[in-house]
């Protein structure tokens, strides 16, 4: 069985700051339901056998999406709530996620606030190795997860919560900007790094998990796939700059 997690819990306070009410940002959208976030991501994962979709920040909200507008996916997709998803990390979304699958024969993790094109997701799909992804963009303290390669061909993941300053403290081979997508091949090994974690790291962002699963596998034996075009939109400004590639989408889906 082929599962995607979907976190979407946060609070979004700095897409919330252009917006006259407060929203989930993965169900903004422009003129139409299907012009958002979390739609376009169902759709181009539209081939798994179970989508988990966890909430916690305006969770009836994400409810009423879903079985409204998902009419399409609403079958494959199994709903979580996150109820310390204002008082933990990201991470514990993800391990929400994980709790929910009984089996998998692979497990994509997809940050909800994500904008992809379809080719570059369809290459995680049919890797038939684990995969870390990355994109073009520019590395930047204040938005980037650094994914780099340690001296000892070993991925490695840095990130800043507070949006100020990135620190790579080792000698590094390569350094890429984290699309934040990544598929994991043995369920068993992803879930007993989840049952390892410490109080504290229960506590903090998804990065914890990942680190735990990718950390002591050589660059070599995971797939690095590119994601050509990509946007994380933690604003409004985001969202409306890839809002044309989203319709472009829909009218694709649409002619087929």
């Amino acid at each position: 069985m082929k599962a995607v997690i979907i976190t979407v819990a946060g609070t979004a306070t700095r897409f919330n700051r252009d917006t006259e009410e407060e929203v989930l940002k993965c169900l903004y959208y422009k003129d139409k339901p299907e012009n958002s976030l979390l739609y376009q991501i169902l759709q181009k994962a539209d081939g798994v056998d179970q989508y988990i979709i966890v909430g916690g920040y305006l969770y009836d909200k994400l409810v009423e999406y879903v079985d409204v507008f998902c009419q399409r996916f609403r079958a494959r997709i199994k709903l979580v709530y996150n109820d310390k998803y204002n008082t933990y990390g990201s991470g514990y979304s993800l391990i929400k996620g994980i709790e929910a699958i009984s089996w998998a024969d692979e497990v994509i993790f997809v940050e909800g606030d994500l904008f992809f094109d379809s080719e570059s997701f369809e290459n995680v799909l049919r890797s038939e190795k684990d995969v870390v992804t990355v994109n073009r963009e520019l590395i930047l303290a204040d938005k980037a997860v650094v994914l780099y390669v340690d001296q000892d061909y070993l991925v490695r993941y840095i990130y800043d919560v507070s949006h100020k300053l990135l620190n790579i403290p080792v000698a590094f081979r390569a350094v890429y900007n984290s699309a934040q997508i990544w598929k994991f091949l043995n369920f068993p090994k992803l879930k007993g790094v989840v049952s390892e974690l410490t109080a504290q790291q229960v506590q903090g962002t998804n990065l914890e998990i990942i680190q735990g699963y990718y950390g002591n596998i050589k660059c070599h034996d995971i797939s690095v796939c590119v994601i050509e075009e990509w946007e994380n939109c933690n604003t409004v400004a985001d969202y409306l700059k890839i809002y044309s590639k989203i319709e472009n989408d829909n009218s694709n889906e649409s002619d087929k």
